[in-house]
């Protein structure tokens, strides 16, 4: 049957509660509720396959280690399973800490109640729960009662209750405290529910020390979380003796709204909230104690409950519950902590980069990374699943990667590059690229691993005096600052060694410039540099860090542009590793593929050159050679290596 078009004629509108004068609207949340974790007894009986005892067993271990006090473990007149695990939490010693409430659950029948009550004989802090569904819906359809014999039924369970319980002196052992539910509150007219409650709190006799527990469950969750908060704050105000009870609260989540009904409810008045590990129960399911707990811890308010390591939170609850927790579900879901779209990608970058500088001062800053509201480290999450890269990615989530895995810090016009690498790559095999893959991918891109078509074998950079400096002052050294650099060195290109040289204002110049000599026309047109492996407060690192360059080039008299990075202890030799990588890619980029180098001519070396060459000594590549005559001369036949290129 399709949906129908006035769906009025089917359904009734929800009726909001008349509080003209309403204060929780303006109350803020400074302290986290009493939590009662219910996985045992309404996650469990909401499962197509329950727990068998020893599941069910390591599940009340997690929530004990985790740091709940308030523990529902069973509704034992269900089946033999759920008596004999409240048998064995009581008879086991040590396994229940002192401070560890165990709570059962029956409904309003003595003899249900009896057999429920004797689960937990022995133990030292017991919670009795009973429940029975007021509203007018269940009285007409289900029970077929009055609200006068619904509210004797109430009464009478109590007492009975209480006389097999506090009342007995055989349970003496143990610290009694009780629960009532008027089941079916969010659907229960709000002043009965009140009426029932004051009378099963007349009943019970409680007191400040021991207060009776008002569990207001949203069965059903038929409204939104606003009336709610106004049915929960109409309770409190309309029942006497405040301090003689807890309100706590135990929203569903048919209408998907159970966390907010569970926060607004606090703001109105309840002490203590009742839900599950995600959330786990009947049709839609409980409100998620994870959820609300870390809501709390992101708006800086202690929970009381510790989820430091959640992914073996999430192993269990899955394991447990044959379900798995959506990829999408607050901070548990696999992808809540990832970004794949390329503004998201950038802004978190950015935002993790400011911090990090930020930390350098000493004092851990405010936590303000954009779109994060939580550290995923503070649960046990990696940074590196933050950022994941596919094909809708930009530059920001590659960059973030090469950051995290290589320190590589890349300028904004090498991110744009680079991205573009990555995006061929992701259409190419239609998925999702893992960080060792970026790495892999770029460390191949700009050949840091090894180069394939440049080595620099050997090299010495020397100042260039073929232009005099200006004479001494009497008495002072001759000064060279302002005289250029000249580069002589030994460089393998495609497997075949070339002596070049060559003259520039400093360093990358010189090179760039002996290149030239070979046909290799690069300009350089941008260069940035930082250092790697340097952390913050560790005196040792200077002997470990490393300069990372970046250089951008382009081909003489022409737009194309080509990067190089390279990585070494010395940030000269960086710098010229950084120049060779580009070159390399832009001798691949002109040729279209790795054809073999062919130099345009050959280069004599000057006897500058040859002096030059001769200091290049301590490697296994030494580039000069004593001649007969005692005279120096490259190892390597200039002109016969032009020939063996012009061959090949």
């Amino acid at each position: 049957m399709p949906m129908l078009k006035d769906p009025s004629k089917k359904y009734r509108r929800f009726k909001p509660v008349h509080l003209p004068n309403r204060q929780w609207p303006d109350k803020v949340i400074e302290k986290a509720p009493r939590w009662l974790a219910t996985d045992l007894r309404d996650g469990n009986q909401s499962l197509p396959d329950p727990m068998d005892g020893e599941q069910k067993f390591r599940f009340f271990q997690k929530l004990v280690e985790i740091g709940y006090k308030e523990i529902e473990v069973s509704f034992p007149a269900a089946s033999q399973t759920d008596f004999d695990f409240t048998r064995r939490l009581v008879e086991t010693p040590g396994v229940v800490p002192d401070d560890v409430w165990l709570q059962v659950l029956a409904p309003c029948r003595e003899d249900i109640i009896r057999r429920t009550v004797e689960s937990l004989r022995g133990a030292k802090k017991a919670i009795l729960h009973i429940y029975l569904a007021t509203s007018e819906c269940f009285r007409r359809i289900v029970f077929n009662t009055s609200k006068e014999q619904s509210l004797e039924i109430a009464v009478r369970c109590t007492k009975f209750a209480r006389s097999i319980t506090k009342d007995d002196p055989s349970m003496a052992g143990t610290e009694w405290h009780f629960e009532f539910s008027p089941e079916t509150f969010s659907d229960t007219e709000p002043e009965y529910a009140a009426q029932v409650c004051e009378a099963v709190k007349a009943a019970w006799e409680p007191t400040e020390d021991a207060p009776i527990i008002f569990n207001l469950p949203a069965t059903v969750e038929m409204t939104t979380p606003n009336v709610f908060a106004d049915q929960i704050e109409y309770f409190c105000s309309h029942m006497t003796e405040r301090e003689k009870y807890v309100v706590s609260v135990h929203p569903h989540n048919d209408r998907g709204c159970a966390v907010a009904a569970a926060e607004l409810a606090q703001m109105a008045g309840a002490q203590r909230v009742e839900g599950t590990l995600f959330g786990n129960g009947e049709r839609t399911g409980n409100v998620d104690l994870v959820t609300l707990a870390l809501n709390l811890y992101t708006q800086g308010v202690t929970p009381n409950v510790d989820f430091s390591d959640l992914n073996s939170v999430i192993q269990l609850v899955e394991e447990s519950n044959k379900i798995p927790v959506n990829e999408r579900w607050p901070y548990g879901g696999q992808l809540v902590v990832c970004a794949f779209s390329g503004s998201h990608q950038d802004a978190i970058k950015k935002g993790f980069k400011l911090r990090e500088d930020g930390t350098k001062g000493g004092e851990e800053p405010k936590w303000e990374i954009p779109y994060l509201p939580l550290d995923p480290e503070d649960i046990g999450r990696n940074y590196e699943a933050v950022i994941r890269v596919n094909s809708q990615s930009g530059k920001g989530g590659t960059a973030w990667v090469i950051l995290r895995y290589l320190e590589l810090d890349l300028p904004r016009a090498l991110q744009v590059e680079f991205s573009k690498v990555v995006q061929r790559e992701t259409e190419t095999v239609s998925r999702e690229l893992q960080p060792k893959e970026i790495v892999n991918l770029f460390q191949e891109s700009y050949h840091l691993k090894s180069n394939p078509r440049f080595n620099l074998v050997d090299y010495n950079i020397t100042t260039d005096r073929s232009t005099s400096p200006a004479p001494p002052e009497p008495g002072k050294a001759l000064n060279t600052k302002n005289l250029k650099r000249r580069f002589t060195g030994i460089v393998e290109i495609d497997g075949v060694q070339h002596a070049i040289t060559g003259v520039g204002p400093g360093a990358i110049s010189s090179l760039a410039a002996a290149l030239s000599s070979l046909g290799i026309d690069l300009d350089v047109v941008d260069y940035k540099e930082h250092s790697i492996g340097k952390k913050v407060g560790d005196d040792k690192a200077g002997r470990d860090v490393k300069a990372a360059t970046y250089i951008q080039c382009t081909a003489a008299g022409s737009k194309e542009t080509v990067w190089g990075v390279g990585i070494h202890q010395d940030v000269v030799q960086a710098s010229l590793i950084a120049l060779l990588s580009a070159a390399s890619s832009f001798l691949t980029s002109r040729a279209g593929s790795p054809a073999p180098f062919r130099p345009i001519r050959s280069h004599d070396l000057t006897n500058e050159d040859l002096a030059a060459l001769d200091q290049l000594t301590g490697s296994n590549n030494a580039a000069v050679e004593l001649a007969p005559d005692g005279t120096t001369k490259p190892k390597v036949d200039i002109e016969e290596l032009t020939r063996q290129a012009d061959a090949q």
